[in-house]
């Protein structure tokens, strides 16, 4: 099994009356990209701050590195890099002298700035000062900040919010080499599947302040519910020998929809209407996309 650099158990922030994160556990493997997903006001951002030590839960626990949290605070920061909504840098100062103040607060090498500059791809822009940067390379600047302290995790909050489709891809890019390239754990959040899609190889959705769904991109995707629509020559006839043969189906548009079948199943019903002099003329799969998993799950609370 995977070692967990981050484990909740039962997390819990309650704001008066009302739950911002309710029950919440959540399990990200070290060297994955974990994507957090859920639409604004989930509670994705408070999730976060709690991880942080930011604010308190209400209730619940939060197991980093294996160590809990609320009794090893410190030690466990000073292995986490973050950047919590938009950026905070000094307009007039370049991006070296906006790092060197970081730099100087964690005391890490001066070296370490070239190679965070290098890292997020800044280093020609060193000199200039940030006013002059545009969103993306902020956003690259903020990350370069955020890796400073050589973190063994990255917490980023909607870090492609705002971007134009050049500082998305620019982020995105960014994001995937960080296992592979520097063995740093991802968490990143977004509202956005489609983009968390392009990065992470896990998802947790999060809903209402509750976790509705936590398992691989690719057991998301296995969640659609998938069928097949066969245009074949007399499809009246046809539908009679595919119930005959055990399947449900019925007509649709003047063909044949089906329910979700394997491949072998698929090409030997094929095989049964061919031998009974049905002409095939398209065999179509039919599955929902990602955003529309996303979606029922968000607006159903769950898979149905």
């Amino acid at each position: 099994m995977s070692e967990l650099v981050i484990q909740t158990r039962d997390l819990n922030k309650k704001y008066g009356g009302r739950y911002a994160v309710r029950h919440l556990n959540l399990e990200i493997a070290r060297g994955e990209i974990y994507g957090f997903l859920g639409p604004n006001g989930a509670g994705k951002t408070t999730t976060i701050r709690m991880l942080l030590g930011l604010i308190r839960p209400t209730m619940g626990s939060i197991q980093m590195f294996g160590k809990d949290l609320k009794k090893d605070k410190l030690n466990i920061l000073r292995k986490i890099g973050s950047l919590v909504e938009y950026p905070s840098n000094y307009g007039h100062l370049t991006a070296v002298q906006n790092l060197e103040a970081v730099r100087r607060i964690l005391d890490v090498p001066k070296s370490r700035i070239d190679e965070v500059l290098s890292i997020v791809s800044l280093t020609k822009e060193a000199k200039r000062p940030v006013k002059g940067y545009s969103l993306g390379m902020k956003q690259r600047l903020g990350i370069a900040t955020a890796l400073l302290g050589n973190p063994e995790l990255l917490i980023l909050d909607e870090p492609t919010n705002g971007l134009d489709p050049e500082g998305i891809h620019e982020i995105r890019e960014l994001i995937r080499s960080m296992p592979k390239q520097h063995g740093i754990t991802v968490l990143v959040s977004s509202h956005l599947l489609s983009e968390v899609e392009q990065m992470a190889g896990t998802v947790g959705i999060i809903r209402e302040g509750e976790m509705v769904f936590q398992d691989t991109i690719s057991n998301l995707q296995q969640q659609a519910s998938s069928g097949f629509r066969l245009v074949v020559s007399e499809p009246q006839e046809a539908l009679l020998l595919v119930r005959g043969q055990g399947y449900a189906g019925q007509l649709e548009n003047g063909g044949l929809k089906l329910e979700q079948l394997s491949d072998p199943e698929v090409a030997l019903l094929v095989k049964r209407l061919v031998d009974n002099n049905h002409a095939i003329y398209r065999v179509e799969e039919k599955r929902q996309s990602l955003e529309d998993i996303f979606m029922q799950v968000i607006e159903q609370g769950g898979f149905q």
